[in-house]
């Protein structure tokens, strides 16, 4: 990946990055309701992102989007949590290190504003995802925290910042 950026969504990103994220999770049969896959602000993320204490990066080389991740106030959560959220990847940039590269720049912004942890939600059947965030320190809890309204997803972890 000699060529690859990481730079801020824009909203020209906001159809390929959907498409991204609703393959992915397809692939994994994680296409149903309680999911990013049915929640409309998926078609709209650079305005998601546009608020205060929030960024979503954008991975890319030679000009084709490869994915991304974002760092967002968790929704119903206290000033001090942030989100880890919708970091997907194509299939083809998976297993080069790109996931762990962008959480770290995720992880980053998230100390740089202000924030003391980090949540994020997944599911049993994104195994290996779940491992890179184990590696990152991410701990599993019992139960949700905010107000996400991804009901889909049963794994939640969350990380001292």
């Amino acid at each position: 990946m000699e060529t690859m950026t990481i730079r801020t969504i824009t909203p020209a990103d906001n159809p390929t990055l959907a498409n991204i994220i609703r393959t992915s999770l397809a692939e994994f049969g994680m296409d149903r309701p309680g999911t990013v896959y049915t929640d409309p602000t998926t078609d709209h993320l650079s305005d998601i992102y546009s608020t205060p204490r929030a960024t979503y990066f954008v991975a890319e080389e030679n000009g084709t989007v490869l994915g991304g991740a974002g760092i967002h106030p968790l929704d119903g959560g206290e000033a001090h949590v942030c989100e880890l959220q919708k970091m997907y990847l194509l299939p083809t940039a998976r297993g080069k290190g790109l996931a762990g590269k962008l959480i770290t720049m995720c992880l980053e912004y998230a100390k740089t504003n202000g924030y003391t942890q980090c949540y994020l939600e997944t599911d049993p059947q994104l195994a290996r995802a779940r491992q890179v965030y184990e590696q990152f320190g991410f701990r599993y809890l019992t139960g949700p925290m905010g107000n996400t309204g991804h009901f889909g997803c049963d794994s939640w972890m969350l990380k001292d910042l």
